[in-house]
């Protein structure tokens, strides 16, 4: 079966990159190729190349697996993305790609992309584990095997931070002005999180250095926001059914998309706004508010699922006294919230509550399960301190709390970078069927919670109700 190139002829209902992709030239640099960049980043700077044409393409750095790469570059850096919603499926073809580097096989020449002064954006969607914080201070985790590795040999790196100094060390020394460090991950103010972790291993090897970064470089937060379930074959076939041709990094997603950012660049940037990004002064407002009502929920979607043995989240939602929660869990949110300029937020729990039942869209429970020693306290924990400081409850939240402790109670091997701890303190509930060995996991739940009686009772209901569920 050919494999979809540059000479590929599509149908006429699959769009296609309307520019001259022979003359772009790289001005970005990606870490962490993956699916979840292709649906959105690249789909957002396809449509700025297309609305105000530079060079600002874009070379995909995979940090581990080197399979994709070889994909890409097999394609001629293309591949396709099926928005799939209930009136139909729409398909285009992503054109913003122009280079692809595994950092394992490829990582001098990676280094050199980062020192060169054509490359004015990197950016990355890499998950909260990679980035080596320390849940206690915020500031880098010096256990952490990649933090580490490259504070002990800076010039080979092979974590994310470690990448990013080395290219800024570079750049320093050749008298080069650093490039804009674009965070697109799920945490709470991400650019200020990541100006800090940067600016700290800077210093450790050179203090000059550091204070070059923070005086002149540049880190927007970002909020970023789409459902893209992992690929399946399924996703494969359906997309060679509508190409004509193999696409081996084909995507399904829904058709919503959303990107604000905070408008803040070294030297420049795409037009992404014609791809409907929103540039604010400031993004923290809209970053609460997804991480609160969409991804809280959408963990404790995730750990009802895995419990009730649901695949998707669509079946989670089908459930109607899971809907209800998940509903409720929403409202509760959005009452922790300050007012988000632009937002309707009875209107955002709406349109919540339909994309996480989209019939079309296959997103594992298993897949977002991962790592809630990460995800919660930002996603849930801190909407609950927040609630209980208002005079309420905090009741839906301990809810989803204890739905997080029935899925470590029955996971066999957790996929969370804090298993060990979480497995030998799941061990301790079992045995006594109270929650306090997990409570007291050290760094994870925050004091105002700990201290709060009422609402630790409140997780063990919850937690007995879910584990009689489950036994059911």
């Amino acid at each position: 079966m050919k494999r979809l190139s540059a000479s590929t002829s599509l149908p006429p209902s699959v769009r296609k990159p309307n520019y001259r992709r022979a003359g772009l030239q790289p001005g970005i640099v990606h870490l962490g190729f993956g699916a979840f960049h292709r649906a959105h980043q690249a789909v957002y700077t396809d449509a700025a190349l297309e609305a105000d044409f530079a060079n600002w393409g874009i070379i995909g750095v995979s940090l581990r697996s080197s399979d994709m790469i070889h994909d890409l570059k097999a394609q001629d850096h293309l591949f396709s993305v099926a928005s799939r919603g209930a009136d139909g499926t729409q398909i285009r073809v992503v054109g913003s790609l122009v280079g692809g580097l595994s950092a394992n096989e490829e990582r001098e020449e990676l280094l050199a992309r980062l020192a060169d002064p054509a490359i004015r954006i990197v950016s990355m969607t890499v998950t909260e584990k990679a980035y080596g914080i320390d849940p206690h201070t915020g500031g880098l985790d010096r256990a952490h095997p990649a933090i580490a590795q490259d504070l002990a040999t800076p010039r080979t790196p092979v974590g994310v931070i470690g990448v990013i100094v080395e290219g800024l060390a570079r750049r320093h020394a050749a008298g080069i002005p650093p490039f804009t460090v674009l965070c697109c991950d799920n945490l709470p103010s991400n650019g200020r999180v990541l100006r800090r972790l940067v600016t700290e291993m800077a210093a450790i090897r050179d203090t000059t250095l550091a204070g070059w970064i923070a005086e002149h470089g540049a880190f927007p937060s970002t909020m970023v926001d789409r459902i893209v379930p992992a690929a399946t074959e399924e996703t494969r076939n359906r997309a060679m059914e509508c190409l004509g041709v193999e696409d081996r990094l084909a995507l399904d997603t829904e058709p919503f998309l959303q990107w604000v950012i905070e408008d803040d660049f070294v030297s420049g940037r795409p037009a992404w706004e014609a791809g409907g990004a929103l540039f604010v002064d400031s993004v923290e407002p809209y970053e609460k508010m997804k991480l609160r009502m969409l991804n809280g929920a959408h963990s404790m979607i995730a750990y009802l699922g895995q419990i009730r043995g649901l695949e998707y989240v669509r079946d989670v939602m089908a459930v109607s006294e899971c809907r209800a929660m998940v509903e409720r869990y929403m409202q509760a949110a959005a009452q922790t919230l300050d007012p988000v300029p632009g937002i309707d937020l009875d209107a955002y729990r709406e349109q919540l509550l339909a994309r996480f039942a989209n019939p079309t869209i296959a997103h594992k429970t298993r897949q977002i399960a991962m790592d809630g020693s990460q995800k919660l306290p930002q996603r849930t924990f801190s909407a609950a301190v927040d609630d209980l400081a208002t005079g309420r409850d905090g009741e839906v939240f301990a809810y989803a709390t204890a739905a997080w402790i029935g899925y470590l109670l029955r996971a066999v091997d957790p996929d969370d970078p804090r298993r060990e701890e979480l497995k030998a303190a799941a061990a301790e509930v079992t045995k006594g069927g109270d929650p306090a060995a997990i409570l007291a996991v050290p760094g994870l739940f925050p004091q105002p919670l700990l201290e709060n009686e009422g609402w630790l009772d409140r997780v063990r209901q919850s937690l007995h109700e879910i584990t009689r569920m489950d036994a059911r």
